[in-house]
């Protein structure tokens, strides 16, 4: 019995224990089984709290891709046992096992160590930044849309090694001058760089014209057309290895912009509105009306007056002796309003992705009167790919339209000139006061105006298809239209009503300009590996042709000045310029890129170019380049016994580049209309002598420069020394008067170089959890010399150069210091005759190139709050506030330290005696002065050219919709020494940049 109950009990006790096998058994299949179906995986993607668009989802080892899309939420198909990759450009890629999860929440970590990574716009081809031999500068939309600025140059200001700009004027829409790597050509149109827009190039020739324009010293520049808003990023090509697969427009460097587009996800919809102010940055520091009456009687004194003439109202007591206004902020103290409007919309599947963005960007002046300029602007792209991926296709196409109302005359210049005693703008009626015709009214200008009326337009097209695996044909085409219409009127009211003046003397002049150009290029790019080796082959073709025509004319007398903007009411109509010019392009190019074990690296750019610009023979001409670089962080060696030293690249280039910025038809036997009526007839007269050996000028480029990073690439370096020689110099060539002409465009044997290095560093300073800290620092030292000019001591040309010397002088006097017993300024004898005249004493040369310049850039984020500052700075010469203005003791506001001046024998000044111009020997000595190098002086300065705060809403509060609040400052503190108003400026008299504050909130739904 007893063993029966035991037998039954082990019975029940095995039971139990195989049932629990079975059941474990089934659930391991079971579990297998679930982690072998695939499921739908869906999540979130989050940085700081804040959802990701556009960040990539893969499954490992699969072809499954997904993107996640709006709120940063994803869906994907894999299996329980699989892993989920997350990628996303700047951020640290995130590996996840699935685990049989449905639902994931994934946070990405920004990485700002993964430069090398990135790749980079090589113009006709793009590189990994690890890889890439050529000097190329870059910024992206993230620089861009931290500053509040209408062109994109003035947000490159300090950011790029190499890339000096500088802005030319303070009105809005206004110019700005770029130079890549200094001065090449002799000629000061002949520097400009190739911009490309999505591949289509853009003409840099200049719009307007010295009789309409409001944008004095300098036209606009062509990137105005462009909203910094619609960039996505810029890339500067610089050296040989870059530039030369675009030959001859590549001598000066080539810009290259490329535009927003699509990406792949749910339909975004993006707006933002932006309001903000601009001012001076700073005034001169002036005589008060105290000092200046001051130095006008003690000049009088010194000239031997017992009376003040009837002419010196400001003194003799016609003007209130009391009164005092600061024209300076009377004339451009005015509040810039800035408005600024955005809206987009973008998305799209694998296969297609498209984006549609408008904006609309108002500013008004600082100046008196209701000025503004007012752009909009229309963006639209298409991008598709086949399910096969061997077609694809991109269309792109954007459309500006500027409206710029501006006054017909700086104010700058006069705001400093002025009595600080002269009336009051207007009199009691609200009339300009004319003061009993004792002065001219600066408002004046207001009576009249400038207006300028722009439309452009730049389509581009990209297609591809994949012949075979690896040989792809791809073709791209371009257009662009541009009309510009300038137009200046000057009514008779501009002058007193005591001159008597009717309308029949006011006077419009306008300018109409249209320009338009197709490109077609058609590629073929082989790629290869083959064994140890990738081989990536280049070949193609540029067509392109442009049509300008330009008509300026000028009309005077009109019947009312309401009808003073019709030229069919002018009594009389001058054609000052009517040209229709046709320009041909033409080049084959091809590119040989050879990899070899991921570490050695050649590289062969080839392009023959042809220009209409050149004569019979000449018109055709080769260029090209060879580059080679070695990652030598890659050496078996190295790469498993790093320690500090993360990457490391060595890289080299040298080749030829040309240039045909010489203008259309300069080679060719050319006539223009005489003006002159003869019998009823218009005659021609000559105007160029023919040149059949009117040639391209060939710039030789020279680069070595290493790269390195240290500490897992938390800090990068980057040193380029670059030499750049350009030769057959495109110039006029003096000729004898007698032979009717006094040049003839001909190719001089002078040779020009430029030198230079470049330091860029890149440090990640600190990064943990929701806190980063970046620092970016650029400097470069560049020196621009005339080797060589055949006959320069013969030619009109020896004023203006110094063998040896920068293209960028002044030939001025040397001033040697003030004679203390009679209080005159003093200059050396250059050539010792005994006397100081010109030319031959204004010998002594003033280098006006920076000779270094740079940024330094911070980024710091803390969760959702993020702070960027730029200070920008410059070691350079520029004219100072001595050259500025007039002579001490003439009728016009002076510095206040010429208080400072010379009154008795033995004062040591450091200004001369006060004169009021009848002095011959002190006004002598003013002229001088004035054109020495005391008028010249440091203009170094560090400005803090640019401030972003930023803060991101989190999305808990505002649910769908993703909020960020933005306060942006720009040239808002310059530290100088420089004795004038702004030192950037090169140009005196005009209105340099403004300091501008803007507020924005942008929301993403």
């Amino acid at each position: 019995m007893k063993n029966l109950l035991l037998f039954k009990g082990w019975t029940l006790l095995y039971c139990i224990l195989l049932c629990f096998i079975s059941s474990q058994s089934f659930a391991t299949s079971h579990s297998e089984f679930s982690r072998q179906q695939q499921h739908t995986i869906t999540g979130t993607v989050t940085h700081n709290n804040m959802p990701m668009t556009g960040v990539t989802i893969t499954v490992k080892g699969k072809n499954t891709i997904a993107i996640s899309g709006e709120d940063g939420k994803f869906s994907i198909a894999a299996n329980g046992n699989d892993t989920l990759i997350f990628e996303y450009l700047g951020f640290k890629t995130q590996t996840i096992p699935v685990n049989s999860k449905t639902n994931l929440t994934v946070s990405l970590e920004e990485d700002v160590n993964d430069l090398k990574e990135v790749t980079v716009n090589a113009g006709y081809y793009t590189v990994k930044e690890s890889e890439r031999i050529g000097s190329i500068s870059k910024i992206t939309a993230k620089d861009i849309e931290k500053q509040p600025v209408t062109n994109v140059l003035a947000a490159m200001q300090g950011r790029m090694a190499g890339v000096s700009i500088t802005q030319t004027t303070g009105i809005p829409g206004g110019g700005f001058d770029i130079q890549i790597r200094g001065q090449n050509s002799l000629r000061t149109g002949g520097n400009n760089p190739l911009y490309l827009i999505d591949g289509v190039p853009f003409s840099s020739d200049a719009t307007g014209s010295s009789r309409t324009s409001p944008f004095l010293p300098s036209a606009s520049n062509p990137l105005t057309n462009i909203n910094p808003n619609e960039i996505e990023s810029i890339e500067v090509l610089k050296d040989a290895d870059a530039t030369a697969i675009y030959g001859s427009r590549g001598a000066n460097g080539v810009v290259l912009v490329t535009t927003k587009k699509g990406r792949a996800g749910q339909t975004k919809f993006t707006g933002s509105v932006s309001r903000g102010f601009g001012k001076v940055t700073r005034f001169m520091d002036l005589m008060d009306t105290r000092q200046y009456l001051a130095m006008r009687r003690e000049a009088y004194t010194n000239d031997g007056y017992a009376d003040y003439p009837e002419e010196a109202y400001d003194i003799n007591g016609t003007w209130d002796q009391e009164r005092y206004t600061n024209w300076q902020k009377k004339l451009t103290g005015g509040t810039a309003d800035i408005i600024n409007y955005q809206a987009g919309v973008a998305g799209g599947s694998e296969q297609t992705r498209f984006s549609l963005s408008g904006n609309y960007n108002k500013e008004t002046t600082v100046f008196p009167g209701d000025f503004n300029y007012q752009k909009y602007n229309m963006l639209a792209s298409v991008n598709h790919e086949s399910k096969n991926k061997k077609f694809r296709m991109g269309f792109s196409a954007g459309y500006t339209a500027q409206d710029n109302d501006q006054p017909t005359n700086d104010f700058t210049r006069e705001s400093r000139q002025l009595a600080p005693n002269a009336p009051a703008l207007y009199d009691a009626l609200g009339n300009l006061n004319w003061e009993n015709n004792t002065w001219n009214n600066p408002l004046r200008y207001l009576e009249g105006g400038s207006l300028m009326q722009t439309g452009s337009m730049v389509a581009s097209s990209q297609l591809s298809y994949t012949l075979l695996e690896g040989l792809e044909l791809k073709t791209g085409l371009g257009f662009t239209d541009l009309r510009h219409t300038e137009s200046a009127a000057a009514p008779n009211t501009q002058f007193s009503p005591g001159f008597g003046y009717g309308s029949d003397v006011s006077i419009f002049t306008v300018n109409n300009l249209s320009r338009r150009s197709w490109l077609i290029e058609p590629q073929l790019n082989w790629k290869r590996s083959i064994g140890q080796v990738k081989l990536d082959v280049l070949a193609g073709g540029t067509f392109q042709q442009q049509n300008s025509a330009q008509l300026l004319q000028f009309g005077e007398g009109f019947a009312s000045n309401a009808l003073i903007t019709n030229l069919g009411s002018a009594a009389k109509v001058t054609v000052l310029s009517s040209d229709a010019v046709l320009y041909k392009y033409e080049a084959f190019f091809g590119r040989i890129n050879l990899n070899w074990l991921g570490r050695y690296i050649v590289n062969a750019t080839g392009r023959r170019d042809g220009s209409s610009r050149f004569g019979p023979g000449k018109q055709f001409a080769n260029f090209g380049a060879v580059g080679a670089a070695w990652l030598f962080s890659e050496e078996p060696l190295i790469k498993n016994n790093m320690g500090l030293l993360s990457f490391g690249k060595l890289r080299a280039s040298y080749g030829t580049t040309g240039n045909d910025q010489i203008g259309d038809y300069q080679f060719m036997d050319t006539y223009r209309s005489s003006g002159s009526n003869y019998q009823g007839t218009i005659g021609l007269q000559p105007s160029r002598l023919f040149n059949a050996d009117f040639g391209w000028e060939t710039n030789k480029k020279l680069e070595a420069a290493i790269e390195a990073g240290f500490f897992n690439d938390r800090i990068t370096l980057s040193a380029a020394w670059y030499r750049n020689r350009s030769s057959s110099q495109l110039v006029g060539i003096p000729l004898p008067g007698t032979t009717g002409f006094t040049s003839i465009q001909a190719n001089l044997d002078a040779e020009v170089e430029n030198r230079g290095v470049e330091l860029s560093l890149h440090t990640a300073n600190f990064q943990k959890g929701n806190f980063s800290w970046s620092t970016n620092f650029n400097i470069s030292f560049a020196k621009n010399e005339l080797l060589s000019f055949p006959g320069l001591a013969s030619s009109t040309y020896k004023n203006q150069f110094v063998i040896g010397q920068p293209l960028n002088i002044r030939k001025v006097y040397h001033f040697t210091g003030l004679d203390a017993q009679t209080g005159i300024y003093q200059f050396e004898d250059y050539n010792g005759d005994g006397k100081i005249t010109s030319p031959d004493d204004k010998q002594y040369s003033v280098d006006m190139n920076p000779k270094y310049f740079g940024g330094l850039q911070n980024t710091i984020r803390y969760g959702a709050v993020t702070l960027d500052f730029l200070f920008q700075f410059v070691k350079q010469l520029n004219y100072n506030s001595n050259y500025l203005l007039g002579m001490p003791g003439d009728f016009q506001n002076q510095p206040a330290a010429a208080a400072q001046h010379w009154q008795s024998p033995g004062d040591i000044g450091p200004y001369q005696q006060f004169s009021t111009g009848v002095n011959a020997e002190a006004y002598n000595a003013y002229v001088r002065y004035n054109d020495s190098d005391a008028g010249i002086s440091d203009a170094s300065y560090i400005r803090l050219k640019n401030v972003s705060l930023s803060f991101d809403v989190p999305q808990r509060w505002t649910k769908k919709v993703q909020l960020r609040l933005s306060v942006q400052g720009q040239n808002l503190v310059t530290i100088t020494h420089y004795k004038g108003a702004d030192p950037e400026f090169r140009t005196s008299g005009f209105l340099p940049p403004l300091k501008v504050f803007t507020t924005s909130l942008q929301l993403t739904f």
